[in-house]
């Protein structure tokens, strides 16, 4: 399976996810969403979130040039919201997903999406 088609398949096909991406641990991004555009310095602030959650916490993190909140931030997920919906931000051994969710979804149903395929794709080694 391609990486377009997590994105297409498991995030958005789920239909509790407006937009994503995957990122490689070690830069690039691997895929996106139709119009989702991470810059570098978001890219390279995506990756050092984890490593540094407490500051996660308290500056919160630029997705596609919005500014979020962040509600939660721990080394493997960080969670996100803003005035529009929210994100999830889940680490794997290789990859990052992002994934945004759009008002009047909440959290608790994103967030399973997302987390799921964070764990199939770490059984899988990446």
């Amino acid at each position: 399976m391609s990486w377009q088609s997590y994105i297409d398949s498991h995030l958005l096909g789920s239909g509790k996810i407006s937009r994503a991406a995957i990122l490689g641990q070690q830069g690039g991004v691997w895929a996106a969403s139709p119009g989702f555009e991470l810059s570098t310095d978001e890219q390279q602030a995506i990756t050092e979130a984890h490593n540094n959650p407490e500051h996660t916490l308290s500056s919160g993190l630029k997705l596609a040039g919005e500014k979020f909140f962040s509600l939660s931030a721990n080394p493997r997920s960080i969670y996100l919201r803003n005035g529009t919906g929210g994100a999830s931000v889940v680490k794997t051994k290789q990859a990052i997903i992002v994934a945004e969710y759009a008002v009047p979804l909440q959290s608790g149903e994103a967030t399973p999406v997302v987390e799921s395929l964070a764990d199939y794709l770490i059984s899988g080694g990446y």
